[in-house]
Order: structure tokens, then C-alpha cells, then sequence
């Protein structure tokens, strides 16, 4: 019998995770901060799209025709059931690599994504995959990757060798993944105990061990206990990549352009004497201790002039997707928490506050024509825009006519995975047509919007709704640690948190025409 997992977790079904990186309109900010020319995406392609949240919720917030493939016969039913919903077009199949790069019927892409994909496949599948975007990307086009690397996994690596061990050697198959899995973890425990010398030259692997045992076994299942699992060195990744001609362009975590939060003077004065892109990003993988790269590779970069550059910053359009009392002025990078300055994120979050969709130009316009905040440079706003974009705060707008075009894809969209919230929590993000792709909205907000599209006008109304569905179910709220058992507790709740969202995040997710 032929084994189509090709030695990939299929024994349980990986999360109804949502991947904002993935969404073709981030590339535009970190391309022009990063002096390159953007592309102008209508095609894509995501391949191992998992559940097929971020291919749906992307195919339905926008014009880009989306393509992509997942393994999983039961996970790509259920992206096509979505597909079929928002009527967005997307094609996507339940295809091996090899098998979806020799269709016919695949355009080329402007656009291709990998999350979390390349470090838990073989090489011969790597082979596929650089092959197909030989082929399939355009000139100009653009690659998002995310990969495991080193140095920062470089201490796990044997751990996860022996987890997996364990499981294929001393695990039930009948007891099914997860226990396989905790009956793994509970061996590294009994390791460590034993305070093994690899244990004492590697302390930090105990943490980890811990932190794994915290995390949902679906994503620990396909992090960790695949066959294959390479956490691979950039310059590795570089060399694979060269084949299909393409050249790293920029991170696609927008917080590593923020050097001041990720290094220090001796770093930075140390990779800015290395005249290699390349051999300096290696290098600063070890500044870092680099765990995980999210990555954009053009095919055929060019370069913007000073002027172009300028230009086209100017014309990024944002919008704060936050309540401006939430956001706050911290941030983490590589070196740990900073503080950002209220002299300069206070005035651009204020001019944001209304929600509505402002260029950068006219932020530096509405700036200067403030006698206190005049001084404040357009460098200092395009720094605001990208850690507040790195933050979720800030999120790219889409051009009018594409925001107007994608609104009835994104409602269908909207009403069915609302639906769906009414007895599942695991669907926690809606389609928004302004930045084109998903937004974080947890099961009781998503059902306060149903109760809303259905006539119900008021919060009370909505814990009402709410309730009624909970207790068909027999579910009760928790609240601090304790079940809340009465009728009359579990109203007050829901009245109080419903009341919250009207007043918070309801205006928000208007301002996203969600809502």
C-alpha cells in the first residue's frame, strides 16, 4: 500500500490557524521600506495550506486569484467547502506537491506562500517544490517562506530526535497520536530527572520540553513528530532557493527591520562592516539566536530610486485596527521588552483613532501642520508604521474599488464561519474586505455579530442569543477559574462582555466592514 502521508502527521487534523503573513498585501510596506519594488499580485499560489483558513480568507478579501494544495483529503474538503461558500474561485485541491505542479491548468503566480511547511517536509519534496516555482513564479514575483532554522533550534535538535523515537518505538499505535505524544513528554521528564550531562550543557531544553507540554496537541503533533523535521541554516535555505533564480529580499516579520529592538551597537556596528546580504543575515541569525525565519525571495528584484522610494511610501494607506486606549507602547524584540516613545507613537496613534484608512503622506501632513509635533521626521513614521504593523495594531488598507469588490465575498464568508462559532470555538477569525485578508474575532464577539445581522439590537439582546445557543449545548462560562451555573450568572456575563464589545470592538470591525 502506498503511503500518502509521505511520512507527514495525518492521524489528526492540523488547527484552523490564520497566518497574516501569508497575505500578499503585507509585501508592499516591507518591499518599499526595503528600497524594492513591490509586486502587483493577481495571482497566487499557498502551498500546504493546512485547514485553508488563510487561502480562504485571503481568496475572499481580495481580487487575487488564489491556487494551493494541502495533502490532506479531509482538510482541503473543508478549504473547498469555504471556497464554495465565499464563491471566490479559489482552486484548491488535495494534491501531493509533485502532483499539483505537473497540472496544467495552474497560471503562473505573482505570489507564493509556505508557512510552516518547508522544515517538516524531505528533501525530495524540497526538490518539488523549488521546481515548481522555477516554473510557476513570474518575473518580479515574489516567495514568502517560514522555516525552522539555526542556531536557535540547534540544542532541540536531538530532543525532538528522541521524542519521536520514543513514539515510533515504545508508543501504541492504537493508543492514537496524542497519547503517543504525552507518553513521549512524560519520557523527556523521567530524562531530564535523571540529569543527564546533555540536560546540563543544554539548560534551556527543560523550559522547552515544559512549554510543549502547555501547547495543543493537534499543532505539537504536526510541530514535532513528523519523519521529517530539518530546522535549516539561512544560507542553506539560500542555496536551494538559487536554482529557481530567486534572491532574498527582505523579512517578512517587520519588527527585524527595527534594528534598535534586535541588536546591540557592538551588533550592529559588526554586520553593518559585512558587505555580503547574504553571509550578514547568517550572521545575524546568531546575534538573535534565530529560532524561525518568515522570509520574502523575489525572482528579479529591482531596486527603487531615493524619489520612487519616497513616493510610494507616502501613498501606503493604514488603518489602526485597535481601540486606541488597547494599544500599548511596548514591544519585544530579540533584546527583550522595549518602551516606544509616547512623544512619537501618541500623535500618530491620535491621528489614527477614528479608524479610518490614512496614507502615510497625509499622517506626515496632519504631523506637520501640529506645532508639537512638527519636528517629528517622516523616518519616525514609517518606523511607527512598521512596529505597529508588526504588532497587528496598524494593518494595510486595500484600494476602495478592491474593498468594494471583495464585500459580498467576504459577507458570505462572514455568515458561515459565524455559524459555525454558534458550537465551535476553533474558527476564531473573520474576512475583511479593507486589508484583504483575516481578522482575529473570538467565538462569543463572532455570535454577538449574528445576533446583530439578525435583528437583535441590543447587548442584552445579544447575551440573550447567546445564551440560547450555550444552553442547547449544556455549555456554561468560566469566569476566573469557576463555572458559572445559574441562568441568571451566566446572562450577567455575557450582558457585561457583550456590552464590552459594542463599546471596543464592534467599531473596530465596522471600520474593517465586517461588521
Amino acid at each position: 500500500m502506498t503511503d500518502w502521508t509521505a511520512g507527514y502527521v495525518a492521524d489528526i487534523g492540523y488547527t484552523y490557524g490564520y497566518y497574516t503573513e501569508l497575505n500578499p498585501l503585507r509585501v508592499r510596506l516591507a518591499f518599499l521600506n526595503a528600497g524594492l519594488v513591490p509586486p502587483e499580485v493577481g495571482s497566487a499560489c499557498e502551498l500546504g495550506f493546512g485547514q485553508g483558513m488563510s487561502a480562504n480568507l485571503h481568496a475572499a478579501a481580495s481580487v487575487v486569484q488564489w491556487s494551493g494544495t494541502d495533502f490532506n483529503p479531509a482538510q482541503a474538503a473543508f478549504a473547498q467547502e469555504l471556497a464554495r461558500v465565499a464563491e471566490s474561485g479559489a482552486q484548491l485541491f488535495d494534491e501531493a506537491f509533485d502532483q499539483f505542479g505537473a497540472r496544467a491548468d495552474l497560471p503562473e503566480f505573482d505570489y507564493i506562500g509556505l508557512h510552516g511547511i518547508w522544515s517538516w517536509i524531505s528533501d525530495e519534496n524540497r526538490a518539488v517544490i523549488v521546481d515548481f516555482i522555477r516554473r510557476k513564479l513570474k518575473v518580479g514575483g515574489v516567495l514568502y517562506i517560514s522555516y525552522n532554522t539555526q542556531p536557535g533550534w540547534a540544542a532541540m535538535v536531538p530532543m525532538r530526535d528522541l521524542l519521536t523515537e520514543h513514539a515510533e518505538v515504545l508508543g501504541s499505535d492504537g493508543a492514537g497520536i496524542v497519547s503517543r505524544i504525552d507518553a513521549a513528554l512524560n519520557f523527556a521528564d523521567q530524562l531530564l530527572a535523571a540529569n543527564p550531562a546533555y540536560a546540563r550543557a543544554n539548560p534551556q531544553i527543560a523550559e522547552r520540553i515544559k512549554a510543549i507540554k502547555g501547547q495543543n496537541r493537534h499543532y505539537v503533533a504536526h510541530e514535532y513528530f513528523n519523519r521529517d523535521w530539518q530546522p535549516m541554516a539561512f544560507a542553506q535555505m539560500g542555496r536551494w532557493l538559487q536554482s529557481a533564480k530567486l534572491t532574498w529580499a527582505c523579512s517578512a516579520n517587520y519588527l527585524d527591520a527595527i534594528d534598535a529592538v534586535n541588536l546591540t551597537a557592538e551588533q550592529q556596528t559588526l554586520l553593518a562592516s559585512i558587505p555580503d546580504p547574504m553571509f550578514r543575515q547568517t550572521t545575524r541569525d546568531f546575534c538573535v539566536n534565530q529560532q524561525f525565519r518568515k522570509d520574502y525571495w523575489v525572482k528579479g528584484g529591482r531596486t527603487l530610486t531615493a524619489l520612487e522610494q519616497a513616493e510610494a511610501l507616502r501613498g501606503q494607506r493604514i488603518l489602526l485596527a485597535q481601540p486606541r486606549a488597547d494599544v500599548g507602547l511596548k514591544v519585544t524584540g530579540s533584546l527583550g521588552e522595549a518602551t516606544l516613545q509616547e512623544a512619537v507613537y501618541g500623535p500618530i496613534l491620535d491621528q489614527l483613532a477614528d479608524h479610518k484608512p490614512k496614507t502615510l503622506g497625509q499622517l506626515e501632513h496632519a504631523l506637520k501642520a501640529t506645532p508639537s509635533t512638527q519636528s517629528l521626521s517622516f523616518a519616525q513614521i514609517l518606523q511607527a508604521a512598521m512596529v505597529l504593523s508588526a504588532t497587528g495594531a496598524v494593518q494595510a488598507v486595500q484600494d476602495d474599488a478592491v474593498v468594494q469588490k471583495a464585500k459580498k465575498r467576504t459577507d458570505r464568508l462572514n455568515v458561515y464561519l459565524m455559524t459555525k462559532a454558534r458550537s465551535s470555538n476553533e474558527l476564531s477569525y473573520l474576512a475583511s474586505p479593507v486589508t484583504g485578508g483575516g481578522v482575529t474575532v473570538p467565538r462569543f464577539q463572532q455570535l454577538f455579530l449574528l445576533a446583530k445581522q439578525q435583528g437583535h439590537k441590543q447587548p442584552q439582546d445579544w447575551a440573550s442569543f447567546v445564551w440560547n445557543i450555550l444552553a442547547l449545548q449544556n455549555q456554561r462560562l468560566v469566569k476566573d477559574g469557576k463555572t458559572l451555573e445559574s441562568v441568571e450568572e451566566n446572562l450577567a456575563e455575557l450582558t457585561a462582555q457583550a456590552s464590552e464589545f459594542a463599546e471596543k470592538q464592534l467599531p473596530i470591525l465596522k471600520a474593517l466592514q465586517i461588521a
